[in-house]
């Protein structure tokens, strides 16, 4: 087993760990340990709200979460010779729930996928289904069943949601002037455009009083995906995955968290993996001047495994880029059409029993495909989602003689 360099006592707050972690993007964050290139590392991972969703059969934790404590991150780890204009080269060898235990905290045996209050964040369908609501999943092995979704059974494609390097001062200055101007765009929006910097909450390692604050007033959220990387949700991000991460600050400064047993493309209901706390082993490398010779600046660069289901058939839905409530079309909006997409598949579930919150929960966090069809043929986008039609114990595919309805139980929800 790799030295473990950010060690996790599940059964405590990130506040509370012997190195405390972080939850905002901040040069200043000091790291918690240093390696030399060519290394190999475990880094242990607490759940993304630090605890808050508990393994019940009511969704009022889920309407109620505290998001300014999100996402707890384990790091910075840095990485000895690392400067500005290299790319840090990360190989994933091996991740998962915590080993070998069944407790409180997801990833001991459980995990969750939740359906985010449309005034608490939302999620990608939160116009339909604006409501709070939640699966528990059961682990064995690789394999996670639902008592709040019957009928389902899957292998998940284990990875990590959130990996990134410190974002430099300046850049860090971009994020908040480009965010903070979206905002400003319709600031009173229903879940909002976007998080500012937000004092409340705050966790930046060792760092307290003054240093704290300002980290506080100036540090980015981490609900998205940026240039330093951050909340990608790739679900294929498994073991054998590549990903090389431009390097902004002395050091690299990587860190991360928000460990999923499973997730679909998109991750959909906002809280659309399955969620959980566990382990991941990596190889930490240096690309000298990567980003200069690679032409490396707003992005990372992914190279996913080979590790996945052997799902061979699916069932595929198409959405198109019209508001079909209203006849309006809309250019090219691979947004709307994917959301049509998923609506289709949610109606299709619905007519073998399950609610259209529980299918939701289920194109979440089952490994479905998503996929950008068509972006070229005027005015309509085309996308599509892929379903596998083997996580289903019954069969889902059509025939003459109609869907088979049966009582699928139903998930849990905030009342």
């Amino acid at each position: 087993m790799p030295d473990v360099v950010f060690s996790v006592d599940q059964s405590r707050s990130m506040r509370d760990q012997a190195a405390p972690g972080h939850n905002r993007w901040h040069p200043d964050i000091p790291a918690v340990a240093t390696v030399p290139p060519d290394t190999s590392i475990r880094i242990e991972c607490r759940e993304w709200t630090d605890g808050q969703i508990l393994n019940s059969d009511t969704a009022k934790d889920v309407r109620d979460v505290d998001l300014s404590v999100a996402h707890m991150l384990s790091g910075p780890v840095a990485v000895e010779g690392a400067e500005p204009g290299d790319l840090l080269v990360v190989d994933i060898l091996d991740l998962g729930p915590v080993p070998q235990t069944r407790g409180e905290a997801p990833g001991e045996g459980w995990g969750y996928t939740g359906i985010f209050a449309k005034e608490n964040g939302g999620g990608f369908l939160t116009e339909e289904y604006p409501q709070a609501c939640k699966a528990v999943w059961d682990f064995r092995g690789q394999v996670a069943t639902s008592r709040h979704l019957p009928g389902v059974r899957f292998t998940g494609i284990t990875h990590p949601g959130l990996f990134g390097t410190a974002p430099s001062h300046d850049l860090l200055a971009k994020w908040n002037e480009r965010e903070r101007a979206l905002i400003a765009t319709d600031p009173g929006r229903v879940p909002p455009l976007a998080l500012p910097p937000l004092e409340q909450g705050v966790l930046a390692g060792t760092l307290g009083g003054s240093d704290l604050e300002r980290v506080g007033r100036e540090g980015a959220r981490t609900v998205p995906a940026r240039e330093n990387g951050g909340n990608h949700d790739i679900k294929n991000f498994s073991r054998g995955s590549r990903v090389l991460y431009p390097v902004h600050v002395p050091g690299a400064k990587l860190s991360g968290g928000d460990l999923h047993f499973s997730q679909g493309d998109g991750e959909i209901t906002f809280c659309g993996a399955i969620e959980m706390g566990g382990f991941i082993d990596m190889h930490v490398d240096l690309i000298k001047d990567g980003m200069s010779k690679y032409a490396v600046s707003t992005n990372p660069i992914f190279m996913p495994g080979n590790v996945e289901p052997r799902y061979t058939e699916f069932l595929s839905f198409i959405g198109i880029s019209v508001d079909h409530k209203t006849n309006e079309n809309h250019y090219n909006d691979a947004t709307l059409a994917y959301r049509n997409a998923c609506l289709n598949a949610v109606e299709y579930l619905k007519q073998f029993g399950y609610s259209g919150e529980q299918a939701y929960l289920i194109l979440g966090s089952a490994p479905i495909e998503g996929r950008v069809s068509g972006v070229v043929d005027i005015p309509n986008a085309c996308c599509s989602l892929y379903l596998p039609t083997a996580i289903f114990d019954f069969d889902i595919k059509p025939n003459a003689e109609g869907p088979r309805r049966a009582d699928r139980g139903r998930c849990a929800v905030a009342q």
